[in-house]
């Protein structure tokens, strides 16, 4: 649905202790709009991310309809596996998903 700058949390900063791989599929969050939703993250000449990695990635996230018209080119969200365990943030690059695009 768009291209992502992901930074991952090093281990020590609460991230992740082990590696990502693509197709990992953690919670997003928008800070500004509700609901969360997950979205699969399919890393961009990558399989694998370590902690403390920055990686661009295709984002497809699975609640689309309630996020239409209200996503765009800078926005930042974070990843998550549980609510009290940020990940990681991202930024968005690109929309890919023309519906997901603010007017």
């Amino acid at each position: 649905d768009f291209i992502a700058l992901l930074k991952y949390k090093r281990t020590e900063e609460g991230g992740r202790k082990t590696p990502a791989h693509s197709k990992y599929r953690p919670l997003v969050k928008f800070p500004e709009l509700l609901p969360w939703t997950s979205g699969e993250q399919i890393f961009i000449g990558k399989d694998i991310v370590f902690p403390g990695d920055t990686v661009k990635g295709e984002i497809t996230i699975l609640s689309v309809e309630a996020f239409k018209e209200k996503l765009f080119v800078g926005q930042h969200f974070i990843f998550f596996e549980t609510p009290e365990k940020d990940l990681g943030t991202g930024e968005i690059l690109e929309i890919i998903n023309k519906d997901l695009e603010r007017k």
